[in-house]
C-alpha cells in the first residue's frame, strides 16, 4: 500500500471553522487525498471528485476544502497543478493565463492610454461647450467671487494708483464697456497692487476684470493703451474663455481621477477657490480672439484700434519678452500677434 502514496504537496490543514493551522501535507492514496500530519495522523479524507481546488492566481495559496469543510492551504502551486493535470482537470484559471501573459497586460494599458486621449481630445471639448452652454449666471459669479477672495487673501492689496488717474481709466473703460455685449452694467473694474503677481490685467467670468498697479505704472500715463489691453479682456469674457479653461481643468482633473483614482478634491477645488485663477492663461486661439475684439472695442470708442501693439512693444522693451510665451502669463508679445493686430485694424476700417 506504501507504493500507492503519493506526496502532493506540503503546508497547513485548518479543522472545519477554525483559524488554527497545523503543519501537514497532502497525499494521494488508495483513491482517495488526504491531509495528514508528517507523522502519519489522518485530518481529513475525501475521494478526488469530493474536493475543490481553488483557481491560480499568481502566486496566491491554493486552497483545497474537503466534504467536512476542513481545508488543506499550500504555496506550492506547481505541485498542485501537476496533480490536476494528471487527473485530466483544468490546472489553471484564464485569469492566471492573463496575469502571466504580460502583451496582454501591455496592450491593456495601451487601449486604456489611447482611451484617455481621445476622450481629451475629442469629448472633453465637446463636454465643455455642453457646460457652457447650459451653466447658469450663479454659476461664473460664484467662481469670479471665490478667484477675488483667494487672491485678496494671498498676493492682492489696495490699489495705491490716484484717484485721478483711476478715474481717467475708468472713463475709457466704460467707452469700451459700452460698446461690449452686456454694456457698461456686465463688466466691473477691480483695481489692485498686485505684489508677486506684478504688472497685470485679466478677466474672470462674470465680466469682472482685474487690473494693477504695477502695469498701470509700467504703461507710463498711456490710458489708451491701458484701455486697449481691458477691451481685450472684455473679448475673453465675451467669448467666455475663461470659462472654458475652468471647465477643461476640471473635465481633466477627473479624467486623471478615473484613470489613478481618488487623487484628491481637484475638482470642487478648481470650480470654487482656485478655478478662476486658471482662467489666466489662454490658447493662442483664444488670445488671438481676444485681440481682434480689442480692436474693434477700440475703434467703437473713438480710440486708437490698434492701441494694444503698444502693449507688446512695452512688453519687448521693458521686460526684453521677444519670445512665442511670456512670463507675463496672460499676454504673451510677439511678432506675430502684432503683426496680426495691425493687419486686422487695417481691413477693419
Amino acid at each position: 500500500m506504501a507504493s500507492e502514496e503519493e506526496v502532493i504537496a506540503h503546508g497547513d490543514w485548518y479543522p472545519p471553522n477554525s483559524n488554527g493551522s497545523i503543519v501537514a501535507q497532502l497525499v494521494s492514496r488508495s483513491g482517495e487525498v488526504i491531509a495528514q500530519a508528517n507523522e502519519g495522523a489522518v485530518h481529513s479524507a475525501a475521494p478526488f471528485a469530493a474536493l475543490s481546488f481553488s483557481s491560480r492566481v499568481g502566486s496566491i495559496p491554493r486552497r483545497v476544502t474537503f466534504p467536512d469543510r476542513s481545508v488543506f492551504e499550500t504555496r506550492d502551486n506547481d505541485a498542485v497543478d501537476a496533480f490536476l493535470r494528471a487527473r485530466g482537470r483544468k490546472a489553471v484559471s484564464r485569469a492566471y493565463h492573463l496575469e502571466r501573459f504580460h502583451p496582454r497586460i501591455l496592450l491593456f494599458a495601451l487601449c486604456v492610454v489611447l482611451l484617455a486621449f481621445g476622450t481629451y481630445r475629442f469629448a472633453l471639448p465637446a463636454m465643455v461647450e455642453v457646460a457652457v452652454l447650459v451653466t447658469p449666471p450663479v454659476v461664473p459669479q460664484l467662481i469670479s467671487s471665490g478667484a477675488i477672495n483667494a487672491l485678496d487673501n494671498t498676493a492682492f492689496s489696495p490699489s495705491r494708483l490716484s484717484a485721478n488717474l483711476q478715474q481717467d481709466i475708468l472713463e475709457r473703460f466704460e467707452r469700451v464697456s459700452i460698446n461690449a455685449q452686456g454694456g457698461v452694467r456686465g463688466y466691473k473694474l477691480n483695481f489692485r497692487s498686485g505684489g508677486l503677481i506684478g504688472p497685470n490685467a485679466f478677466a474672470l467670468p462674470d465680466g469682472n476684470i482685474v487690473l494693477t498697479d504695477e502695469l498701470v505704472e509700467m504703461a507710463g500715463g498711456d490710458t489708451e493703451m491701458i484701455a486697449a489691453v481691458l477691451a481685450h479682456e472684455i473679448g475673453h469674457v465675451e467669448h467666455k474663455h475663461s470659462l472654458r479653461q475652468i471647465y477643461r481643468a476640471a473635465g481633466i482633473a477627473g479624467l486623471v481621477m478615473l484613470i489613478a483614482g481618488d487623487v484628491g478634491s481637484g475638482v470642487e477645488d478648481v470650480l470654487t477657490q482656485g478655478g478662476g485663477l486658471l482662467a489666466l492663461s489662454y490658447s493662442r486661439s483664444a488670445e488671438s480672439e481676444a485681440d481682434r475684439r480689442s480692436v474693434e472695442l477700440m475703434r467703437r470708442s473713438g480710440m486708437d484700434p490698434a492701441a494694444i501693439v503698444r502693449f507688446f512693444d512695452m512688453i519687448e522693451t521693458k521686460l526684453g519678452d521677444h519670445s512665442e510665451t511670456s512670463m507675463l502669463s496672460t499676454h504673451p508679445g510677439t511678432p506675430e500677434r502684432k503683426e496680426a493686430i495691425l493687419k486686422y485694424a487695417g481691413n477693419a476700417n
